[in-house]
């Protein structure tokens, strides 16, 4: 049989590199994922925004995928951590100096309680006011029609039969030569032609100031031509933008008390019933580092040595930690039709947690069938 010195530099060290792809892959992999499909970039371009609006509407989305990463990440850093001390026999060491198994446990499940209480700030605090702040941000870059007025040289369609073109515009908004069409009455089309004008951003809206200028109107086929002169001329081009629409706040934008307590009169209670579902699974979420902590102890310092057996160990401890969470994914959907089963969300972590105490405790599945082997043949031998 070899021995644990034989072992330590082979088996431990190719699982430790596994384990570090795989978790590197959870890292990057929601990153590259929200950067790929998040609508917000292609907003962002159009309309003209800068780099540092982008990073700013990232920012704002980041605590989301944080709540389901580090949990996870945290699970596979901690079986990493441990399997290397083990590997390394760090943990017999500390063993033989007196170190119980308590003991052993008290520094991971601190590790657990600081991830656990920044992902509380995230589901609770971080996540909703974000996506609150950021489905503002995006209203506002749709709504702003300034954005769409950047480009010089340009004919640029704001709306249908609406086209506006700016010859020159500097940075401080002082416009050089202006045509506004405006041909959504075709019976009777408006042209804007301006010297000079300004761009201004008010608090009651985008505005375009001309200054001597000319109006021109007319009727169909361009009959019944009129034009009138202007020493200064204000459109609101506000009334070009797609009206906002009063909507009920999403879900992932509510806080916790809008969530159990909606402010909104008329809400029905099917809604109600999904609010009352997402509140507690946001309650619950944080719990899994707990349970993912006991359960990568409970792996690692229960069982034998030998390299097939730490391999199994904790790709069964892998797999159970991911059944457990995608339990709780799944959840959800029920729980929104049946509010009493929102229990479900604290057990299944209450689970994880008690079934890896019970192995710790040295009640593991291998550890019974060999006691009811050795009371099997004590009984026979009698």
């Amino acid at each position: 049989m070899p021995t644990a010195t034989s072992l330590s530099p082979t088996a431990p060290r190719g699982w430790g590199r596994r384990l570090s792809r795989y978790v590197l892959s959870q890292l990057l992999g929601p990153v590259i994922w929200l950067i790929a499909i998040m609508p917000m970039l292609d907003l962002v371009i159009n309309r003209g925004q800068s780099a540092t609006t982008f990073l700013y509407l990232i920012l704002l989305y980041l605590p989301t995928p944080l709540v389901i990463i580090m949990p996870i990440a945290f699970f596979f850093a901690t079986l990493l951590t441990l399997q290397r001390l083990q590997a390394e026999s760090e943990l017999v060491v500390m063993a033989s100096a007196g170190f119980s198994l308590r003991q052993l446990a008290v520094p991971v499940l601190g590790a657990a309680a600081i991830v656990m209480t920044v992902t509380y700030a995230c589901v609770l605090v971080l996540a909703p006011a974000g996506q609150r702040i950021l489905g503002e941000k995006i209203l506002d870059i749709r709504a702003d029609i300034a954005g769409a007025l950047l480009n010089e040289g340009e004919f640029n369609p704001v709306s249908p039969g609406l086209t506006v073109f700016i010859r020159q515009l500097s940075n401080s908004g002082e416009i050089r030569g202006v045509l506004v069409h405006d041909g959504r009455d075709r019976n009777h089309p408006v042209t804007y032609l301006a010297e000079k004008g300004i761009l201004a951003k008010t608090p009651a809206g985008t505005r375009v100031i001309m200054q001597d200028g000319t109006v021109e109107t007319g009727g169909k086929n361009g009959e019944q031509l009129q034009v009138l002169n202007f020493a200064s001329y204000t459109i609101n081009m506000d009334q070009f933008a797609s009206p906002a629409r009063y909507t009920l706040r999403k879900t992932e934008e509510r806080s916790l008390s809008e969530l159990f307590w909606p402010p909104e009169k008329g809400v029905s209670q099917t809604i109600r019933d999904r609010f009352f579902a997402e509140a507690h699974n946001r309650l619950s979420q944080p719990l899994y580092c707990i349970a993912f902590a006991l359960i990568a102890l409970a792996a690692v310092l229960r069982g034998r040595r030998q390299r097939g057996s730490v391999a199994i160990r904790l790709t069964i401890a892998s797999l159970v930690a991911a059944g457990l969470r995608i339990a709780g994914y799944g959840v959800m959907g029920v729980a929104q039709r049946h509010p009493a089963l929102v229990a479900v969300f604290y057990l299944l972590p209450a689970i994880g947690a008690a079934g890896a105490i019970i192995v710790l405790m040295g009640y593991s599945p291998r550890a019974i069938l060999q006691r009811m082997r050795v009371h099997s043949m004590a009984g026979s031998g009698a």
